[in-house]
């Protein structure tokens, strides 16, 4: 998969963004911010798409923003999109990012990769070894 066009993402965040720790916030996923903010600079929007309402949502929207992501809608399709009974709850995004997923959350640097077709924004070093641990 390689996507050149620019994407709607809906992201979850309890499991996703955080390990779950409903109905607090868990600690951050390696690379989850890191990752958000060069799939933002790439030009593709992020959209907070969560079980989270009322003041637990407003936590986790502050939390994400205090890490550098603030989003383009959060639990709608757009920004000024109101909320009607009378249409279906699903939001337009070309791609969910959830935890939730058959065969659960992907690495984030796998995450990009696969969006992209490129190396991840981070690379964690591996070591080769018991010898690698005292090479320079």
């Amino acid at each position: 998969m390689n996507f050149h066009n620019k994407l709607t993402l809906a992201i979850d965040f309890d499991g996703t963004i955080v390990e779950d720790a409903y109905p607090g916030i868990g600690k951050t996923r390696i690379f989850a911010f890191e990752t958000l903010k060069r799939l933002q600079e790439d030009g593709h929007r992020l959209i907070l798409w969560t079980y989270r309402s009322g003041s637990k949502l407003e936590d986790a929207v502050e939390f994400c923003k205090k890490n550098g992501i603030e989003f383009y809608a959060v639990n709608k399709s757009f920004p000024e999109e109101q909320f009607d009974y009378t249409k279906s709850r699903k939001i337009n995004a070309d791609l969910f990012i959830d935890d939730r997923n058959i065969g659960g959350i992907l690495g984030w640097g796998e995450v990009y990769q696969m969006l992209t077709n490129s190396e991840p924004p981070l690379k964690a070093k591996k070591k080769s070894g018991f010898l690698g641990l005292f090479k320079k």
